[in-house]
């Protein structure tokens, strides 16, 4: 019933970002280049698919290739006006908790912007050494020239009721994915990939936890001592974190916050035994309890999308 009486405002919504994609095809509207390539991690729906831990294993895997990469990102959630580069202790309420977490995962510069293009100009001046810039969401964000575009979607949720925002999730129709260049579905747990055409699958588990305390402390999940674990996160889709803490037997009760929920130190039980995800643990880093671990996000690719994408840069 809310889905009819969105209706009208989603093919708005669809009608506009329609005739957005038709001002860049035609020529209208003129994407920009920055002299580098431009790999756009993105996806076609809004909420957590997946595109931040793949920016991660993106970021990483192109450094071992012999690239010096760079990301730049919207920095949602965060308060810095203008652009502003990710330091180590960025606050991540002023420059967003994903971009926080590129920059502690890769150690690559990190710069954040509405204006996706700016943003890639400010860390090239900043970063000369730069020969490859990903960009953390962006799918959408026509203005900044991409040479490789990888669409993300979640194996749990998929396109959800196929419906564009506000009556459903879709930022763009599903024939989008026709036109990007890779297709990557997120398996989490024990949930099953959907049929995608086109789609390699990206298998995401639950690797080591580190307590917030001592970080260096790291264990493997069936390592912890058996306690009532309480299992919180603020992630775009949560039930993909519990998934992954079942899969490794872990026993625990959820507790699930909005997306990029901005944690205090009411929000926890500071003597309580708690595990997070590593996007969450930014946030909490500073009031965490003895017993508060985070967990590792361990992102595995197949390999023929590994060896497509490394042709692809070749070329």
């Amino acid at each position: 019933m809310l889905t009819l009486l969105l209706s009208p405002l989603a093919l708005l919504f669809a009608a506009v970002s329609g005739l957005r994609r038709l001002a860049y095809r035609r020529g209208w509207l003129t994407a920009v280049s920055v002299g580098v390539p431009v790999i756009i991690v993105g996806n076609i729906t809004a909420g957590g698919s997946g595109k931040t831990p793949l920016v991660i294993w993106l970021v990483n895997w192109l450094r071992a290739q012999g690239y010096r990469p760079g990301v730049v990102s919207r920095g949602y959630g965060g308060a810095a006006r203008g652009c502003v580069e990710v330091q180590p202790g960025s606050p991540p309420a002023e420059v967003g908790d994903e971009p926080l977490l590129i920059h502690l995962k890769t150690a690559a510069p990190v710069v954040v912007g509405r204006d996706r293009v700016a943003a890639a100009r400010t860390l090239l001046a900043c970063h000369p050494g730069v020969d490859v810039i990903v960009s953390d969401d962006g799918l959408q964000h026509y203005r900044l020239q991409r040479d490789i575009e990888l669409a993300v979607i979640d194996a749990a949720s998929g396109l959800g009721n196929g419906w564009p925002l506000p009556a459903g999730p879709l930022r763009e129709p599903r024939s989008r994915l026709d036109s990007v260049d890779a297709v990557i579905q997120v398996v989490r747990g024990a949930v099953p990939p959907q049929d995608i055409p086109r789609a390699w699958r990206a298998d995401y588990r639950a690797g080591q936890a580190w307590r917030l305390r001592a970080p260096q402390e790291k264990k493997a999940l069936r390592e912890l001592p058996p306690r009532d674990w309480l299992a919180v996160t603020g992630i775009g889709r949560p039930q993909g974190f519990f998934d992954m803490l079942d899969a490794q037997g872990v026993r625990f009760s959820p507790r699930a916050f909005a997306d990029h929920h901005a944690f205090r130190p009411q929000d926890l039980p500071p003597a309580a035994a708690v595990l997070m995800t590593e996007k969450d643990a930014v946030k909490c880093s500073g009031f965490a309890g003895e017993e508060w671990w985070a967990v590792e996000l361990v992102v595995a690719p197949e390999t023929g999308f590994i060896d497509w994408l490394s042709a692809r840069l070749k070329q």
